[in-house]
């Protein structure tokens, strides 16, 4: 697989000179396209608690958990 040398010093993707991403977009005029500035990406401060438990409830809890929880409840 290729390996992209990047000039970017504040882009995301950057490891070790080198680009990480998994695709990337060139332009002949605007230059890279997949280019995202490090200050661009949200941080962990920008999210309340309950942001938080409302998104790992619904990419990570479904019916099947509920029927664990309620099995293991009627257990004890």
């Amino acid at each position: 697989m290729p390996r992209i040398r990047c000039r970017y010093i504040d882009c995301i993707f950057l490891d070790d000179g080198y680009c990480s991403a998994m695709a990337v977009e060139l332009d002949l005029d605007e230059g890279c396209l997949t280019f995202t500035r490090v200050d661009d990406v949200a941080t962990g401060e920008d999210w309340d608690e309950e942001d938080l438990e409302e998104l790992f409830e619904d990419e990570f809890f479904d019916e099947e958990d509920e029927e664990l929880d309620d099995w293991l409840e009627a257990e004890e």
